[in-house]
């Protein structure tokens, strides 16, 4: 079948997926102006602007924030251009309040310091979202160098074939488990977007975690030499692609089809104002009494439901068992 892994499934499945596939065009629409306007700004060779969050997974809608990475080749220096506050005078929306998008970032702490102390939250999550939801807006090679660096450093010598990276598994986990304890954590400073928030956890950051975990599994049927290529080129694509890739390699098209059609519904009411503005306003005590929030939770539970099926009812499930926990 023609197109990118998420049409194969629609065909497969039966189910469009309308609001996907107009963010993805919305998000190619938005990269050209936005790659234009950044251009202008004054570059040194070995910085990339890099983009994440919702244009990181093609995934642009009206409430978007824009998240941005100022990336740099090697050691911090004190001099980087653009400087952050430069690229933000470009765009139009200001990045996530998270608070990892407000200095410039070397690859340098990215690649070498996984674990121990010297990985913050602030050095996994840009880490992460660098590996499994980014897209340059500038400095095209560099984005891809250093992400081509960071793959080479996860499978380093102690990988063998056939069977899944442990230590790109376990640090994949590690961030999944970490924006649920942060989640928690934040709870507790107070309750602004709590609904939002509880519901991209339900939604958007479960894709983000399985567009990174299929492709770890996947490389159980791989000889070590030939994991680097099959990763850079699964990190590629779109989250949503390599996740329907997956539901179609372990012919598992019809619960794809349904987990990412709840997706899709999803994303198509995020994209209301209405709706994307009852959920901000919910809170934990509220949110049995909003519909907004009862309808995102019922949506969430359904790509739950289909990502379930897809790892414990196909091959995949006895790398699950056998990785995923212990």
């Amino acid at each position: 079948m023609p197109g990118a892994p998420l049409e194969q499934l629609a065909q497969a499945s039966g189910r469009a997926f309308p609001h996907l596939t107009r963010a993805r065009a919305q998000t190619t629409e938005g990269l050209i102006a936005c790659r234009a306007r950044l251009q202008a700004l004054e570059h040194q060779a070995d910085v990339s602007v890099v983009l994440m969050g919702s244009w990181g997974r093609a995934e642009l809608t009206s409430g978007s924030d824009d998240d941005f990475m100022v990336l740099l080749a090697g050691a911090e220096r004190a001099q980087v251009r653009p400087s952050v506050e430069q690229v933000q005078t470009v765009l139009d929306r200001a990045p996530g309040d998270q608070g990892i998008f407000g200095a410039p970032v070397a690859s340098e702490q990215l690649i070498e310091k996984i674990g121990l102390e010297r990985d913050n939250n602030s050095n996994l999550s840009r880490r992460m979202l660098l590996l499994l939801e980014s897209v340059h807006a500038t400095g095209a090679q560099v984005h891809q160098a250093v992400r081509a660096q960071l793959v080479d450093r996860y499978l380093d010598h102690s990988v063998k074939g056939f069977r899944p990276p442990r230590f790109l598994l376990n640090d994949v986990i590690r961030y999944w488990r970490t924006i649920c304890v942060d989640f928690a954590g934040k709870e507790r400073e107070g309750p602004h977007k709590w609904g939002l928030r509880n519901a991209k956890l339900r939604t958007s950051r479960k894709v983000l975690f399985a567009g990174g975990l299929l492709p770890v599994f996947e490389c159980a049927w791989l000889e070590h030499a030939q994991m680097p290529a099959f990763l850079r080129e699964q990190f590629d694509m779109s989250p949503t692609d390599r996740i329907a890739q997956a539901f179609l390699s372990h012919h598992a098209a019809d619960p794809g089809g349904r987990a990412l059609g709840a997706y899709d519904d999803f994303l198509g009411l995020l994209d209301q104002a209405a709706f994307r503005e009852e959920l901000e306003g919910v809170t934990r005590e509220s949110s049995k009494r909003s519909d907004a929030f009862g309808e995102a939770a019922r949506l969430g539970k359904e790509l739950e439901q289909g990502l379930s099926a897809l790892l414990f009812e196909t091959s995949l499930y006895p790398l699950v068992r056998e990785y995923g926990i212990f």
